[in-house]
């Protein structure tokens, strides 16, 4: 009878490997196959040297593939033979610290259905725990500081771990074994209420018990989370949900709701099995779910707004608060209009002065901010709108037609608005968790600081830095300051190249991008663009007609103003005689716009289908000064609601002087045709779904001239529901094959992704 000989393999794996339970579930397959050698993280990713017949080995391998724990992603494995030890067992050996770190960084993940038990159970030592974890759940991305993931390399390091809590820890039969956020009451951080001025009012558990009954009086809590604070008040409250309002000086933008579990979702908001499923997934996003009439829900919590962004409790924390309540509150990101979110509970007293009556806080420090993720259910699957806590960070391969350079090194910062950034190493990209709007100093010290964490997690250093072609970003002046070789690129072009990488497609094609808008290299304000992507760089086939807004950067405030420059491209100076449009102006206002119209003055050039959209809300009479972004356009969309129609408006397209001009897309006949109908006193809601249905066959009919079967489309402007998903099936009836964005946003929150592969093309290029 022939023996199999012994033989030794090391086997490297890639991707998200750790702080997923990984190496625990290697130790367990190893030990039950008899096989001996050793795993260990490593700055790649996860190393296993293991030791046995090759039968008995190749069964491993298969098992490693196909059972592997939930939320690990293998992105690639590596294997080659070594000579045989003759070790006789198999174990978790210290991590290596060794190289270059190339690992992918665990997301935070929801409380697992095993510790969510353990917490409401009265038998059980972390009995309304409010830090229960394990191997499958828990904090991640908001507590690591530094690669291998390793306790050590995280904030839990400052608690020792209790003599159970490390039996767990080393016990292969426990699902915490090898679990580095394990605590309990006796070793892990605790709870305290404070009062405004800091001083405390009660701790651990009696802490939470006093914040809920505060809660339930209707004081607005500031709870500390996993990555930051929330501003918690009863969202039943109509009196509470304005104060908060008045406070955080938030006049309209809809708040957040948590509620306490799915049932009562269900008779608050209309929702499907796939939003029911986000809403209960690892990840636990912000999910935004058409309202159900009557509701309980105060008014003030999104007014005009017929959805409502929902998310259930995803720590003990949460869970234990939202038990006591039984009611859905308010959870919006604990900071000050336009100032990122408080991670720390110092500052948080300082910068939450004034809007918080009391503050939950706890001792385990936070490295890093993380709001909650926002999504959206359009054309039957999900749209990530912000990637944040559970999402962030994303990394992916590069995969192209063409060989890349191993060694580039790249930063990437992004735009402005919905800000991220992005990295190159090891021809990887990582996408950061959303940042926010960059308009002030306390949002640019926190794009800074994000920038040098992510170095740091990484150990990256940046041959080039790659950014936007505005000058007066705030991004781009740090990309500068840098001092690195610069690549600025453009707008739109990154916009549609970020939807291109999460699909991993190549050129040719034609991108779509439609946004509020984006610096062009003509000097104009880019934003209804049609750009033909071929091996290594773009050409703008066609557009949208270009107007004036005057007022510049406060036209895209007032949709009045969009709607005026639009009009004035129309009809010129005659605008100005009694026009229904400008009854949103005074005399003195009109006097200054005619002016700034006349002189182009203050009143930069834009192709911007996000303008367009504005100027459609104003003249509908819907908006005519938006209080947050996006806040015409998204009245425009909602008047859509419940109405049926296959009906469009005219447009032109006239035939270009010379082959290479682009292709311009005349609205006139779609704005003229919109004030026949107000005049004839059409249905608003009507006029609205027929200028999207004019939209789609806009897109249709200029994907129809340029003739690439493959569409993508990318930009702020296609969060739009009714948009996309009328677009997704024109597109598709016509015989294109559309692509849209899931995973990396469409607004700019995707734009860094972009930068990258756009810095690469160049290269490729040359």
């Amino acid at each position: 009878m022939r023996v199999e000989p012994i033989e030794r393999r090391r086997i490297q794996l890639q991707g998200l490997l750790q702080g997923v339970g990984f190496r625990p579930f290697v130790y367990r397959i190893a030990t039950d196959l008899g096989l001996s050698g050793a795993v260990w993280n490593g700055p790649a990713g996860v190393t296993i040297e293991v030791e046995g017949i090759r039968p008995i080995l190749e069964t491993f391998l298969y098992r490693i593939k196909q059972e592997r724990p939930v939320h690990a992603v293998i992105d690639r494995i590596d294997s080659a033979r070594l000579d045989p030890t003759g070790e006789e067992r198999f174990e978790i050996r210290e991590s290596d610290l060794a190289g270059v770190r190339e690992t992918s960084v665990p997301p935070d993940l929801a409380t697992c259905a095993d510790c969510l038990r353990e917490t409401f159970d009265p038998a059980n030592r972390r009995y309304r725990y409010p830090f229960t974890n394990c191997t499958d759940c828990g904090p991640r991305f908001s507590m690591i500081e530094l690669l291998p993931y390793d306790r050590i390399n995280t904030t839990m390091r400052k608690f020792p771990l209790c003599e159970e809590c490390r039996n767990e820890y080393e016990n292969p039969a426990n699902r915490r074994f090898h679990a580095e956020p394990n605590a309990c009451p006796s070793c892990g951080p605790h709870l305290e209420l404070w009062e405004a001025d800091g001083s405390v009012r009660a701790s651990h558990d009696a802490a939470l018990l006093a914040a809920a009954d505060a809660l339930r009086r209707g004081m607005i809590v500031a709870v500390k989370g996993l990555g930051g604070f929330h501003l918690m008040v009863d969202a039943r409250n109509e009196e509470a949900v304005q104060r908060l309002r008045r406070r955080k000086v938030r006049e309209a933008k809809p708040f957040a709701l948590m509620f306490p579990t799915l049932e009562p979702v269900k008779n608050a908001c209309q929702i499907s099995e796939m939003e029911a499923r986000l809403l209960l997934s690892p990840e636990s996003p912000i999910v935004l779910l058409k309202k159900s009439a009557p509701s309980a829900i105060a008014f003030s919590v999104a007014p005009d707004n017929p959805y409502l962004g929902i998310l259930l409790p995803y720590t003990p924390l949460h869970h234990l608060l939202m038990s006591e309540l039984g009611f859905p509150v308010v959870a919006t990101s604990g900071n000050r209009s336009e100032e990122p979110i408080c991670t720390d509970e110092n500052d948080a007293l300082r910068r939450l002065a004034g809007i918080a009556d009391l503050f939950l806080v706890h001792n385990r420090p936070i490295v890093r901010p993380l709001d909650d993720s926002v999504v959206r259910v359009i054309a039957e699957r999900p749209l990530i709108l912000r990637r944040a806590r559970g999402y962030a960070p994303l990394s992916f391969d590069i995969e192209t037609n063409r060989p890349l350079p191993s060694d580039r090194s790249l930063l990437a910062v992004g735009g402005y608005l919905k800000s991220t950034i992005a990295i190159l190493a090891g021809g990887r990209i990582t996408l950061s968790q959303h940042l926010g709007d960059i308009e002030n100093a306390e949002t640019d010290r926190t794009f800074r600081q994000a920038i040098a964490d992510l170095k740091r997690l990484y150990d990256h250093s940046p041959d080039a830095v790659v950014c936007d072609l505005h000058p007066d970003y705030r991004s781009t002046r740090f990309a500068q300051e840098t001092g690195l070789p610069l690549h600025r690129v453009q707008h739109h072009y990154a916009h549609v190249l970020s939807c291109m990488a999460e699909h991993r497609l190549e050129g040719p094609l034609l991108g779509i991008a439609w946004d509020g808008s984006g610096l062009g290299p003509d000097g104009t304000l880019w934003g209804g663009e049609f750009l033909k992507i071929d091996e290594g760089s773009f050409q703008r086939v066609a557009h949208f007609r270009t107007f004036r807004l005057p007022g510049g950067e406060r036209a895209m405030r007032e949709p009045r103003r969009s709607a005026l420059g639009l009009l004035y491209e129309s009809f010129g100076e005659s605008v100005f005689e009694g026009r229904a449009a400008l009854s949103a102006f005074n005399a003195e206002e009109r006097r200054i716009l005619k002016t700034m119209l006349k002189s182009g003055l203050n009143a930069p050039i834009t192709s911007s289908a996000g303008r367009l959209f504005d100027a459609v809300a104003s003249l509908l009479g819907l908006r005519q000064t938006s209080r947050f972004e996006g806040e015409a356009a998204m009245a425009l969309e909602f008047a859509c609601e419940g109405i049926e129609t296959e009906e469009a408006y005219p447009f032109r397209i006239p035939e270009c002087g010379t082959p290479k001009a682009p292709l311009i897309i005349d609205w006139a006949p779609l704005i003229e045709a919109i004030l026949g109908d107000l005049e004839q006193s059409r249905p608003i809601g009507e006029i609205a779904a027929r200028f999207h249905n004019t939209l789609s066959e806009i897109i249709v009919s200029v994907a129809q001239r340029i003739g690439e079967e493959k569409v993508v489309l990318t930009g702020g402007c296609f969060q739009n529901k009714v948009l996309t998903e009328r677009a997704m099936m024109r597109l598709s009836a016509e015989g294109f094959q559309p692509y849209r964005h899931q995973q990396i946003p469409p607004n700019d929150g995707g734009l860094a992704a972009g930068q990258i592969l756009a810095a690469l093309r160049i290269n490729q290029e040359k």
